[in-house]
């Protein structure tokens, strides 16, 4: 009996430190616990319910937790990623642009609408219905609201159309306003003469009831931009990378349908496979502007 109760107290010894956990040894959940990184692109009081249906899906599907972090900005993803603290991270895609340089990121799914096409946004700069202001060049000697450095619709589209316009980086005020959501308040609140607003929180903001588009104008939209791509750590194990693409591809769209809406994907589909192709106009804008590691 004595000799019984010493192994029984072995192997719950064992059990206690994790060593018979199936999951933590697993392909699919490689240090235990997945860590998933997501940009504060809207107030994070609504991107964390909204993500945690995602990655509860997600976390079932691989059989291994997955942990969200809402990082401060997008700087910041990009140095947790680099880091090794992020294994999963949905960037902006100017931000994976560059989280593909200094993280070697990888892009696997995006948002996809109800036919399984990969949907898109676009940026605005938007001013109040009175407003003098008719086009980008009205714009000299103005105040504009941006949302902040590295942000794809909030920052280097609206300064690229800007510079083709004519106008150089000292004849508009720039005022980042420190998010989206931020920037449409400053033109709320006529702390600015006009705004960048894309479309994604204008969808937001307008079913919220704090942005009534009919008391305002748009006077720039950009192209359309291929929503954001969710990305795993280029240096984690292929039978990793290729496990978590085909978990995002099974979740229904009831499960993706919050983040969704957050990013004006209404109704959603399944998500959709992307590769670096996907966003190759968005490298081809940093290189154009110059941008560098240092802008985001």
């Amino acid at each position: 009996m004595k000799r019984t109760a010493i192994l029984i107290a072995a192997l719950l010894a064992l059990t206690a430190c994790g060593g018979t956990d199936p999951a933590a040894d697993s392909p699919t959940c490689p240090n235990g616990e997945i860590r998933f990184g997501i940009e504060p692109y809207e107030d994070p009081a609504k991107l964390t319910p909204a993500y945690g249906v995602l990655t509860g899906a997600l976390q079932r599907e691989l059989n291994c937790p997955v942990r969200l972090q809402v990082v401060h900005d997008y700087s910041a993803e990009v140095l947790a990623m680099q880091n090794g603290k992020l294994e999963l991270a949905q960037f902006g895609p100017l931000g994976y642009v560059f989280a593909s340089e200094r993280a070697q990121a990888e892009p696997l799914v995006s948002f996809g609408d109800a036919n399984g096409r990969l949907t898109s946004y676009q940026a605005g700069i938007w001013v109040p219905v009175d407003s003098p202001v008719k086009s980008l060049a009205d714009l000299r000697g103005r105040s504009l609201a941006l949302s902040e450095p590295g942000s794809t619709s909030g920052d280097a589209l609206p300064r690229y159309a800007l510079s083709k316009a004519g106008l150089g980086r000292d004849e508009v005020k720039i005022d980042y306003a420190g998010g989206h959501p931020e920037a449409v308040l400053a033109l709320i609140n006529g702390k600015v003469d006009a705004a960048e607003i894309n479309t994604q929180q204008l969808a937001t903001a307008s079913a919220a009831g704090t942005f009534d588009p009919a008391g305002f104008r748009q006077v720039w939209a950009s192209d359309p931009i291929p929503n954001d791509p969710i990305t795993v750590a280029g240096a984690l194990d292929p039978a990793f990378k290729t496990a978590v693409r085909d978990a995002l591809l099974r979740l229904t769209p009831q499960e993706i349908a919050q983040v969704g809406a957050l990013l004006d994907v209404d109704p959603p589909g399944p998500m959709v496979a992307v590769d670096r192709a996907t966003y190759q106009p968005l490298f081809d804008l940093a290189a154009e502007l110059g941008l560098t590691e240092g802008d985001v």
